[in-house]
C-alpha cells in the first residue's frame, strides 16, 4: 500500500528549533503550512522563507483553537497533518511549587493537545484521511526530580496519543507521539566539540517525523524515540 499524500500541515505551539524544521521540510515537499503560537512576531523570518502563514492561538483555550481551525480552513484549507508542539514547565522543589502554575504548565502540555487533537479529527474523519503528530519529550516516560509538572503533562499528552491511535487508526488517521530524548542543538546551546552529536539536530528530528508520515497504513508507528548517544535508556 502507498503512503498517504498530505497536502496542508498546521504546527501548533511554533518557534525555532524544531517547528521550524518542520515547516521548512513540509514546504520542500510541496505541503502548505500554517503556524500558530501565542505571539506570531517572532515568526516573520520562518514565513519568509517557507511560504508559511501564521496565526495567533492560545493553545489552552477551547475557543481559540475552534477559531484557529476555523480560520485556517477558510484561508489554507483543512489541515491533514496536524502537529502539537506546544508545552510548558513549572520547575522546583515539589513542596514550592505554585498549584496555579503547574496547572497552567499541565494545560499547554497536555490540554492544549486535547482541543487541538479534537479538532483535527472533526475534520480528517469524513476522508478518513489525515495525521495527527504529539511531540513529547524524555519527561513522557521518565519523571526527573523538581521536574513533576513537566512530568505531568507529558505522561497525559503520551496518553492522549496512546488512546487517539487505537480508537482512529481503524478510521484512516495516523496518530504518532515522538519521544525526544535528550537536548535539541540550537544557536543559544551548543554541544562540546568532543562530543559530537551529543545533542539532537532539529532537522534530523523533522526528518524522523516526515518518515513516520510516510509509513504505509499496514505498518504506522504509533511511538517513535529518538536520542543522542549521549542519554541512557
Amino acid at each position: 500500500m502507498e503512503p498517504a499524500k498530505y497536502k496542508i500541515a498546521l504546527i501548533v505551539g511554533a518557534g525555532e528549533g524544531l517547528s521550524a524544521s518542520l515547516a521548512r521540510l513540509f514546504a520542500r515537499q510541496g505541503i502548505r503550512v500554517a503556524l500558530a503560537a501565542r505571539a506570531i512576531e517572532k515568526l516573520g523570518a520562518l514565513c519568509s522563507e517557507s511560504g508559511a502563514r501564521a496565526f495567533a492561538c492560545n493553545a489552552t483555550e477551547p475557543d481559540d483553537v475552534e477559531r484557529l481551525f476555523g480560520v485556517v480552513e477558510r484561508e489554507i484549507g483543512a489541515p491533514d497533518v496536524v502537529v502539537y508542539n506546544a508545552s510548558a514547565r513549572a520547575r522546583g522543589a515539589f513542596l514550592d511549587l505554585v498549584p496555579a502554575e503547574v496547572a497552567q504548565a499541565i494545560a499547554v502540555s497536555a490540554f492544549g493537545g486535547f482541543l487541538v487533537a479534537q479538532q483535527a479529527v472533526k475534520r480528517m474523519l469524513p476522508n478518513r484521511h489525515g495525521a495527527i503528530l504529539f511531540t513529547g519529550a524524555s519527561a513522557s516516560v521518565k519523571g526527573y526530580a523538581q521536574s513533576a509538572p513537566f512530568a505531568m503533562g507529558k505522561f497525559a499528552l503520551r496518553g492522549l496519543a496512546q488512546s487517539m491511535a487505537r480508537e482512529l487508526s481503524p478510521q484512516g488517521i495516523h496518530v504518532a507521539h515522538f519521544v525526544i530524548d535528550g537536548g535539541i542543538r540550537s544557536a543559544a546551546r551548543v554541544e562540546p566539540a568532543d562530543r559530537p552529536d551529543s545533542m539532537l539536530d532539529p532537522d534530523a528530528i523533522a526528518f524522523s517525523y516526515w518518515n513516520v508520515l510516510q509509513q504505509p497504513r499496514s505498518a504506522w508507528s504509533w511511538e517513535l524515540e529518538v536520542r543522542p548517544w549521549v542519554e541512557k535508556f
